[in-house]
């Protein structure tokens, strides 16, 4: 195959990129996904002598058998295919192909995996395990008890920006999946962290230098995902924690602990940021399993 086509594929792929951002307003790693599985399905072409935007169904199927011998899972599969769905949608609707080779793919049947929450014990010791008479500590600190006490997800956190807080209100506003927008309240634990944070912490990290982001790094930069990804385990192992903690968690953990203590799951529904209530039910499992562990613990009949 010529470098002519590989550059119009890739410049195909880029137009779909834009086309559903626009429509759609994807995430950044929801479009770096698509970016990514969509270069992989034109490589795998590109060895066959074929084009990404020719491809027939009997492709795709050989691509994801290729994928299925390499090990990824029934989940990977699906997303792969989600991912190349959209793409042949839009190319059809584009004008760009005649029909749509992923329309008779049926997805891989997956179970829907129960999310992991830590218990209110474990997030009692991951919130104190920072050293918060350090400036990175301090901030540590507040981005757990800020993540714990909001549901938010890691992005979100990392994304806020210091005008996205307000102090006097006690909210923050947050920009979610989709672009849409939501206020979730802070509560006074994670508020007065959030108000030392800014007063001892911040100004030491930043010297005197400015940045749009709330939470920065001692290079005076903007916290990462993966900067606070290695931050949370690094805690997590003070904290005596043995399970692998993920930022995730905490977001888990802040829903199945409303619940547990009652909460209405329509408030929970909003408070994560949730589009349809059927992917906040998934916490009801939790909170039910929990109520039957503490029945059969301390119910003499248990």
């Amino acid at each position: 195959m010529t470098e002519v086509p590989i550059i119009a594929e890739e410049q195909l792929i880029e137009s779909f990129l834009d086309a559903v951002w626009a429509e759609r307003g994807l995430s950044g790693n929801t479009l770096k996904g698509y970016r990514y599985d969509l270069i992989q399905l034109a490589q795998h072409q590109e060895t066959r002598g074929r084009l990404l935007s020719s491809a027939s169904r009997e492709d795709l199927l050989n691509f994801l058998a290729t994928q299925m011998q390499r090990g990824r899972s029934p989940r990977s599969l699906s997303r792969y295919l989600s991912g190349f769905r959209q793409f042949y949608q839009w190319s059809l609707r584009e004008g760009r192909i005649d029909s749509d080779p992923s329309a008779l793919i049926e997805s891989p049947k997956i179970g829907r995996g129960l999310p992991k929450a830590l218990s209110e014990k474990q997030v009692v010791g991951l919130l104190e395990a920072p050293d918060v008479s350090t400036a990175l500590g301090l901030r540590d600190r507040t981005m757990l008890e800020l993540m714990y006490a909001t549901g938010l997800r890691v992005s979100e956190l990392t994304d806020l920006g210091a005008v996205n807080v307000s102090i006097n209100q006690g909210v923050v506003r947050v920009m979610g999946k989709g672009g849409k927008e939501r206020l979730v309240p802070l509560g006074e634990e994670s508020l007065s962290w959030l108000q030392r944070y800014l007063r001892d912490s911040r100004p030491e990290l930043m010297r005197g230098a400015d940045s749009p982001r709330l939470f920065v790094t001692a290079r005076r930069a903007g916290m990462t995902r993966q900067a606070f990804w290695h931050a949370i385990r690094r805690h997590a192992r003070v904290a005596g924690i043995a399970q692998p903690v993920s930022p995730h968690m905490l977001r888990h953990s802040f829903a199945t602990h409303l619940l547990n203590h009652g909460a209405d799951l329509r408030v929970v529904q909003l408070l994560l940021g949730h589009s349809d209530l059927s992917t906040t039910q998934i916490y009801t499992h939790i909170a039910r399993e929990g109520l039957k562990r503490l029945h059969s613990e301390h119910h003499p009949r248990g």
